[in-house]
């Protein structure tokens, strides 16, 4: 099994990803960011597919099809997202329907998209979480793998609650990861 992990951010998910001694042969970026030295002090190959418009015109599917080849190129079986922060289109999604895996930092269906935990906090909720789910196309939608709830505590700002729920992410993903690895190989459909 060969994993591909898509990264944008700090690197603490891919930290996680890459303690549990999971199979990443690539990382790929679509910026300049943290996860290109730790996954190069990891020794795994970084492919920078460098996102440069950010345009409401932005061509996210000669994107993808890119991405695409990218990732066939390198023999991927399986996407993990490690805080990806383009939304990929449908090449992707069509090449690898059902292996792609992503997290989320509320309990799925609720607070969907790009400020979960601020929406969670708005909302008033006593109790928000991680969602660890397969992308689709349609984002947030994808079958449910694992969740884990997250108390909000009174008094909690955005970076103190996505804390939490980023500790609870970095134990849940890779673990969910491995259980789906299993579950692959075995041909057993995703639970």
């Amino acid at each position: 099994m060969r994993i591909a992990a898509l990264a944008s951010g700090t690197g603490t998910i891919l930290e996680a990803l890459i303690a549990e001694d999971l199979p990443i042969a690539l990382v790929v970026v679509d910026r300049a960011c943290a996860a290109i030295e730790i996954a190069r002090a990891a020794g795994i190959e970084v492919a920078e597919h460098i996102r440069t418009d950010y345009r409401a015109t932005f061509d996210r599917e000669a994107y993808s099809d890119e991405l695409l080849a990218l990732l066939r190129a390198h023999s991927i079986d399986l996407i993990v997202m490690a805080g990806f922060g383009t939304i990929v289109g449908r090449a992707v999604h069509t090449g690898y329907e059902g292996r792609i895996l992503n997290t989320h930092p509320a309990l799925l269906p609720s607070f969907k998209g790009w400020h979960a935990v601020e929406d969670a906090l708005s909302a008033g909720v006593k109790i928000t979480g991680c969602t660890v789910h397969v992308a689709t196309l349609e984002v947030d939608e994808g079958l449910i793998l694992a969740q884990e709830p997250v108390v909000v505590l009174p008094g909690d700002t955005k970076d103190q609650l996505h804390e939490r729920i980023k500790a609870v992410e970095r134990r849940l993903y890779p673990a969910t990861v491995r259980r789906v690895i299993s579950q692959l190989e075995n041909g057993e459909p995703l639970s």
